[in-house]
């Protein structure tokens, strides 16, 4: 498994996600979602395995700012969430080609 986890520092799933790879002794890449940002093929990759709109994080008050509620070109959608990491939601748990957005044990557990 070569497992990436893109969070946040001060974010609970994304800590909780980092301790259930750590607990299991599989080894993660831990990547800090608002200084690095996603690269344009990691961001193609988890939207295909999760969908780019449950990527967004609707809480974020960027949303409403960037009116995302009302774009649906997929390209500016794109081109937004790498702009502003901060719009993604977080954790984003990756393994190839396949990925997670939030807490989802029952999935990493199917990986290993």
């Amino acid at each position: 498994m070569n497992i990436q986890i893109f969070g946040k520092k001060k974010c609970f799933d994304t800590q909780k996600a980092e301790r259930y790879f750590k607990e299991r002794r599989i080894k993660y890449q831990s990547i800090d979602l608002i200084s690095k940002g996603m690269s344009k093929g990691e961001l193609e990759s988890v939207s295909r395995a999760v969908g780019l709109k449950n990527m967004i994080d609707a809480s974020s008050p960027l949303y409403k700012e960037k009116n995302l509620d009302r774009i649906t070109t997929p390209n500016l959608i794109q081109e937004i969430l790498m702009a502003y990491p901060k719009l993604i939601k977080t954790s984003v748990v990756r393994n190839g080609q396949k990925a997670t957005v939030g807490y989802e044990p029952d999935v990493w557990a199917s990986w290993e």
